[in-house]
């Protein structure tokens, strides 16, 4: 991550995050108005030793034709907390650093305002994006290369596209055809593509298959980005597996696709969601000729449903004041001690809980 970018406020509260709006909204949303949501998340480490550090993601720090983000509000109970945020990858870092001996408690607290989105790939539009950020999405990163085995393998999943609409869609359903949800996986999963494609292991859940969309698209010439964000609403649309169905989001940690295409701008994909139907939708193991299925696999070429907020499009992401190594994505909550990083899925150490209200 290039700490040119950083900039920083700190202290024990925010009052809030003013955001800009960009000069255009780009893509096209479907015909609902917009909700309004706040998402509070309390995170307690509860095995502190020496100084501890906490870090939670922000809501995007920029707004879309998806997402306004209003504000993200944090406060550290006996330490001090600061955001810093990353202007290219739209990202937003709330870090709480507490003495030794001292309770270490972050609560932070966004308020989202969210709308369905969808681009309409039969009427062609005139997108204004910059040469530089669609640059930063070909880039590869330490976990999503696009050289060798993932260079091959797109092209091989492209062959016979010409356009870059017939390659997104290629990679789109060669990933769909190609993988499957692998309920054992921790989390949202590693996201190493190499690894995935060079053992023949092509299942994981979404921070694996949906980066594997990513590095397939980037490695063809294709600008793609991943986006990490959290499920918070039920969804509308007849999923019981794509929505979290109480005011508990606590596991609703979800990573989405974007993918450009010239004549249309950002265009939102999600083959992993694709192969969650499959195996989670009831009765389960569904067929990918059943007919939920096949609904879902032609909704999510083009578009979202806006139940979900997204956090960020960071990849190899260095926390403010960690010694450790950096991480993959930043969609978890996040700490260490002086005995070490403490691991988010450890709920006798490390306890936290996401709550939803909708507001408007």
């Amino acid at each position: 991550m290039d700490r040119r970018y950083f900039l920083q406020s700190s202290g024990a509260l925010c009052a809030g995050l003013a955001l800009t709006k960009p000069a255009s909204l780009l893509g096209e949303a479907l015909s609902t108005p917009w909700r309004t949501f706040e998402v509070t998340t309390r995170v307690e480490v509860l095995k502190t030793a020496g100084g501890t550090h906490i870090w939670l993601p922000a809501a995007l720090i920029r707004d879309t034709t998806y997402q306004r983000t209003l504000s993200n509000r944090f406060a550290a109970e006996g330490g001090s907390a600061k955001l810093t945020t990353n202007k290219p990858s739209a990202l937003g870092i709330v870090s709480a650093s507490y003495p030794a001996n001292a309770k270490a408690v972050l609560t932070l607290t966004s308020r989202v305002s969210l709308r369905n989105y969808a681009v309409d790939l039969s009427s062609p539009s005139q997108p204004h994006v910059s040469h530089a950020e669609l640059d930063y999405f070909l880039q590869p990163s330490k976990y999503v290369p696009t050289d060798g085995i993932v260079r091959e393998t797109a092209l091989k999943a492209t062959t016979g596209a010409n356009t870059d609409v017939e390659k997104a869609r290629a990679i789109y359903e060669w990933v769909v055809e190609n993988t499957f949800r692998d309920p054992k996986v921790r989390g949202c999963g590693r996201g190493d593509i190499r690894a995935m494609l060079e053992t023949g292991d092509l299942g994981g859940k979404c921070a694996d298959l949906n980066a594997l969309y990513v590095g397939l698209a980037r490695s063809v010439g294709v600008p793609a980005r991943h986006i990490y964000g959290l499920r918070i609403a039920k969804s509308e649309q007849g999923y019981k597996s794509l929505g979290v169905n109480s005011n508990n989001a606590t596991h609703g940690q979800h990573c989405r696709v974007e993918v450009y295409l010239r004549q249309y701008g950002w265009v939102p994909v999600d083959p992993a969601d694709v192969r969650k139907v499959v195996l989670e939708e009831p009765p389960g193991n569904l067929a990918l000729s059943n007919e939920m299925v096949a609904r879902a696999r032609q909704r999510l070429f083009g578009s979202w449903e806006m139940n979900w907020m997204a956090f960020n499009y960071a990849h190899d992401v260095e926390l403010p004041a960690s010694v450790k190594q950096p991480l993959v994505y930043f969609m978890y909550p996040q700490a260490e001690t002086a005995d070490g990083r403490v691991d988010p899925f450890d709920a006798d150490n490390f306890r936290y809980e996401i709550l939803v209200k909708e507001v408007s």
